[in-house]
């Protein structure tokens, strides 16, 4: 397949453009935040506008990626499976392909090399996404056999969320925190417009399906597996750190040379992660649908993109983002900078990248989509947005504070639960979705790096117990409020329509 210049270029103006969006509303705040709070420049400028602009161009081809190959394979795939009333083998498909898609999800790493760092090595950040993986796969399963069998999504999450509030208080405190906000990563760039396109797929092609019903939800089961998961595995297999004991990813002065050799073993390592995904595709084509594949050059394109735009990412991430976190959390809590003004970076930096966030906009489009307008996407967004701004706030006063982040999250998902039971139909499976794609892969390592950071400049705290958790409030928060959203928008609608029957 050969390309002209010109499309090639114009082909990279417009994945600048995109990646340049939705960083842009980071930037802005980390400027504003940087000239009139901390004002002083970062200790190394020109690491961290590197590091940014390898993540921008990264991220731009890994969406690039996914758009060229994963998702019209998966799609077409699930489509075909459904179609065929193979539902074994849609199963399996659900299963792989999500198993292989969170275990390449970029959020996931952030989060999971973060938690090795502060964990002294006792949480590898390897068995991390390994386990949330196969927990989200399982999930999946689950829901995917909810929409076949056409069950309400309340009758299998609100046992499910039980099952975590019950988890949440014998596991261990070092993992209670990092199981909650892996359940806010897992469902990112990857892994939410998968989920999304399978669920509604599904619905629209099984008979008596409602695509807004029965087609949301994916996400919130693939949500709520790693709050499971690695509680159970806290609690079986977890051995804390020795005290004191530290581990550091962040290369030093030598390895930033960067030779051509450990860049060439990095990018190898970063294929050998997908390789899952396209082992799913190949087997799920040639072995069961028996077809071959409707464009293979395409789909081999696309996974090169994908490789090259997560190993850039995974750079930039460790260069760029990791420190700027690092950066703007010691200038916040430095002598004479007011506890507001860390809260109110929380807040900017939460609701203005996820406003930009691309699975929720792809998340709220469907939304909008499906309800023939009825929910408008903007307003979904904004909602979201907001909750996940004051998530982080409270998040932070939590920390401190000091309180056990489980008496914060055990009240939060009763109520969860108890607006499952009274909340409308429609608007719980887009609630629960929304819990699950609030946090981009850009504003996962600056909120990680704020609670962490926080939970070592105050006395008394544990990074590892009390760092974790602003991704947990950043997930919990949207679902209350988009629930009882949909609860005012229900009652609204049913006073206005007596009063018309009234005024007749």
């Amino acid at each position: 397949m050969t390309w002209p210049v010109h499309s090639v270029l114009r082909i990279a103006r417009e994945l600048l453009r995109e990646a340049a969006r939705d960083l842009a509303p980071t930037l802005v705040v980390v400027v504003i935040f940087q000239v009139f709070f901390i004002q002083r420049m970062p200790d190394s400028p020109l690491a961290l506008v590197g590091g940014f602009a390898v993540v921008l161009l990264g991220l731009a081809l890994f969406v690039k990626g996914l758009e060229a190959a994963i998702f019209p394979a998966g799609e077409t795939m699930a489509f075909d499976f459904a179609r065929r009333g193979s539902f074994f083998w849609l199963m399996l498909f659900a299963f792989c392909i999500s198993f292989a898609s969170v275990a390449a999800e970029p959020a996931l790493m952030a989060v999971a090399y973060k938690a090795e760092a502060v964990s002294g090595g006792s949480m590898r950040a390897l068995t991390l996404r390994m386990v949330a993986a196969l927990g989200v796969g399982l999930a999946v399963v689950v829901g995917v056999w909810r929409i076949v069998l056409g069950h309400s999504i309340g009758s299998y999450l609100v046992p499910g969320y039980l099952i975590v509030v019950g988890l949440t208080a014998v596991a261990p405190p070092q993992l209670v925190g990092l199981a909650f906000d892996s359940g806010g990563v897992v469902a990112s760039t990857v892994t939410a417009p998968l989920l999304t396109a399978l669920g509604v797929g599904l619905a629209t092609t099984i008979r008596g399906r409602n695509p807004l019903l029965d087609g949301f939800g994916l996400i919130a089961f693939g949500a709520l597996a790693p709050m499971i998961i690695i509680q159970i595995y806290g609690i079986f297999f977890f051995v804390p750190a020795a005290s004191g004991t530290a581990v550091v990813l962040m290369p030093s002065d030598d390895q930033h040379q960067y030779p051509a050799a450990a860049l060439l073993v990095d990018f190898l390592i970063m294929v050998r992660n997908l390789l899952p995904i396209i082992a799913v595709v190949l087997f799920s084509s040639f072995i069961i649908l028996r077809r071959p594949l409707a464009d293979p050059k395409g789909l081999a394109v696309g996974m090169t993109l994908v490789a090259l735009g997560l190993f850039m990412f995974d750079e930039g991430l460790q260069v760029g983002l990791f420190p700027l976190g690092d950066e703007m959390t010691g200038g916040l809590l430095r002598d004479g900078v007011a506890l507001w003004v860390l809260y109110l970076y929380g807040f900017l930096i939460g609701f203005a990248t996820t406003m930009a966030e691309p699975a929720l906009i792809a998340l709220s489009i469907k939304a909008d989509e499906v309800s023939l307008g009825q929910l408008r996407g903007l307003w979904l967004r904004s909602l979201v947005s907001i909750g996940v701004g004051i998530g982080i706030v409270i998040g932070c006063a939590r920390i401190v504070d000091g309180t056990n982040i489980a008496y914060w999250l055990i009240p939060g998902y009763l109520l969860v639960i108890a607006l499952t039971r009274v909340a409308p139909r429609f608007i719980v499976p887009i609630a629960y979705d929304c819990g699950g794609v609030t946090t981009s892969t850009v504003t996962v390592p600056l909120v990680t790096a704020l609670g962490v950071g926080l939970a070592e400049k105050t006395p008394g705290r544990d990074p590892m117990i009390d760092g974790f958790g602003l991704i947990a409030f950043a997930s919990l928060l949207p679902m209350l409020i988009v629930m009882s959203y949909g609860m005012l928008a229900t009652w609204w609608a049913r006073a206005r329509t007596r009063v018309e029957e009234k005024n007749r």
